[in-house]
Formats: structure tokens, sequence, C-alpha cells
């Protein structure tokens, strides 16, 4: 188990051997993880913390082709990971954790090669208006200007849906799916899981990788 920030544990993950790591774990964080989970049978990475970590965690995976592990979510409260992939919280979560079975889904990661477990919202610089073109597939999402984009994975096929990032009462978001959203712009702001990236980017592609991850649900 890998329990990253200063979050609660829950009583039923107490037994489980645990390892620390920042709220936002980097690569040096998962070394110890790996080398425990090599020495174990049917090993199983449990993540405590939110979705920062929990993409992080993915995507460490993924950059060390260990997709073939499963791995669990406990996070203290709802987030757009488990809105995204129907999962519990806190205490129902860790029970899961446990007893719950892996199955394939499609991994959802962007050119910077960071895997989205969550939520990608894209707008313009100092929350202006995003302008560009993005499309899902050979669909076009928006051509101009909108007040930003949200991109978020499915668990089936073909993988992510996008919606312009308009106010529910608008009329709600009318969502695409697809295997990829490509995004244009003179200047997007990216936020994936939670965190910001560190400057605007003229392009911004999400895609389905080309090998599933397991989640235990």
């Amino acid at each position: 188990m890998l329990r990253c920030g200063d979050v609660p544990l829950p009583l039923a993950l107490t037994p489980v051997t645990a390892l620390s790591a920042p709220a936002l774990p980097e690569k040096d964080d998962f070394e110890d993880v790996f080398a425990h989970l090599e020495s174990v049978e049917d090993p199983r990475l449990i993540l405590v913390g939110n979705d920062a970590a929990f993409a992080a965690t993915v995507t460490r995976l993924m950059r060390t082709e260990r997709l073939d592990l499963e791995v669990a979510y406990v996070p203290e409260t709802r987030t757009p990971a488990t809105e995204a992939y129907g999962l519990r919280t806190g205490s129902k979560a860790a029970t899961v954790a446990l007893q719950g079975v892996a199955k394939p889904l499609p991994l959802i990661r962007d050119d910077a090669g960071i895997a989205l477990v969550g939520r990608a919202l894209l707008c313009g610089e100092n929350g202006d208006a995003l302008v560009g073109e993005a499309y899902v597939d050979d669909t076009r999402l928006f051509s101009g200007t909108v007040p930003g984009i949200r991109v978020e994975p499915t668990p089936a096929m073909p993988g992510l849906r996008a919606a312009i990032d308009r106010p529910r009462w608008f009329g709600g978001y009318k969502w695409l799916t697809g295997r990829a959203m490509q995004l244009g712009s003179p200047a997007a702001v990216v936020t994936r899981n939670g965190v910001a990236n560190p400057r605007a980017l003229k392009r911004s592609t999400f895609y389905r990788h080309d090998k599933k991850w397991k989640l235990v649900r």
C-alpha cells in the first residue's frame, strides 16, 4: 500500500504493509513500492490519496511497463476519478481494495505521457475563454471561442469523452466519445487530475494508450 500525503487510513487497511510518499509522488517514491510488490505473490497496489496521486501511480506503471499490476484506489471523498469509474470512498473503498476484482480498462494518457484518471480541464490563460479548435476523433468539438473544455476517461471503449465546459444550467454537457481529443490553441492552460501544467500549451492531445490497465472495482 502507498499512502500519499497526510490522509486518513481506513481501519481495514491497518494490517497492510504501508509505505509513505508526498501527496503528489514522484518517480523515486515508487522504487521501494515496486521492490516490495515484486517479492509477493499476486501483487496488488493499494493507493491511498487523491486523484493526482492516483494519476501519478498509473503514469509510473505505464512508463515502467507494469500495467499488468492490479491497482486499487482509496480516496477519502468523492473525486472525478471515483465518478468516472464508479468507485467507492473511505472505508467502503478499503473493503473493495482488499476484496474486489481487478478488470482491464482503457488507459487514457496525453502527449506528455501523463495518465488521465479523473478529469482534464482546458481553458485560456488567466482563466479566460479558450480560443482554438478541437476534435474528438474526426468530429469537431468546437472552432472559435468557448469557456473551456473538459476531458474524462470512460471505463468502456472507445475510452474517453469530451465536452465544452459550459455551466450545467446552460443545458448540461454534450459529450463526444472517442479514442482521442486533439486541441490546437494560441495558449491553453491544461489541468490534469487537479494539477495545472506549468505553462500554456499550443497543442494538447489526450488519447487511448495501446495497452489497458487493471483497476480493482
